[in-house]
């Protein structure tokens, strides 16, 4: 800021201040709370992508951080933690140039199912993937230009979208063998009538005599 005085160009500082640092409310430091614990029960473990697009693990011991992430993958294979890597490199590529923050992205991803082995990881490593292919024409179809271009990406999405939706299945049924179960939480029983929780069949018989 500048003023002129006797025909003379002068400088003056502005003088700024500080703000004040908001405190919080109640709710607002009982939100904070549960956010940091929640955090706490984050699987650790993170890639970084180092110069000449090589991936490696962001801990100051590149040996711990590997065993940090295949412990948060529920896996102990040093072969499959090498190829699973790469194969999330390539999907999350833009261009020639792996993306260290796409790569993360489906990392968290599969430690959210907190797999047990490497079938569970590779389940999460696939519906990472979809999903990240969902978000892409998703955006194409909100720039759609033509009535073929909207057609051909609503087509894409949409079975992108069931695909996710089997995938989700398929590590249900992975994890429970198959079965199907049903929790009964609350049972309500009104007067004069009967509870029963298991399997009840009815073949369409009547009363007995």
């Amino acid at each position: 800021m500048s003023e002129k005085k006797n025909g003379q160009t002068t400088k003056t500082s502005k003088i700024t201040t500080a703000k004040p640092t908001p405190v919080p409310t109640a709710s607002e430091a009982e939100m904070l709370r549960q956010f940091q614990e929640r955090r706490k029960s984050l699987r650790p473990g993170r890639v970084i992508v180092k110069p000449g697009n090589k991936v490696g693990f962001d801990h100051e011991s590149n040996k711990i951080g590997e065993i940090q992430l295949m412990e948060a993958l529920g896996v102990a294979d040093y072969d499959f933690i090498d190829g699973i890597l790469e194969q999330l490199a390539n999907a999350g590529s833009i261009g020639p140039e792996i993306s260290e923050r796409h790569m993360n992205f489906m990392l968290s991803v599969i430690k959210s199912i907190e797999p047990s082995d490497q079938m569970e990881v590779m389940l999460g490593a696939q519906m990472a993937a979809t999903h990240m292919a969902c978000m892409t024409f998703t955006r194409k179809l909100a720039h759609v230009e033509t009535i073929r271009q909207q057609d051909s990406a609503e087509r894409t999405l949409n079975r992108l979208m069931r695909t996710f939706a089997s995938q989700m299945e398929a590590l249900r049924k992975y994890r429970t063998g198959g079965e199907q179960r049903v929790i009964v939480q609350h049972v309500h029983v009104n007067e004069g009538g009967q509870a029963v929780v298991g399997n009840v069949n009815n073949h369409g018989q009547g009363k007995s005599d």
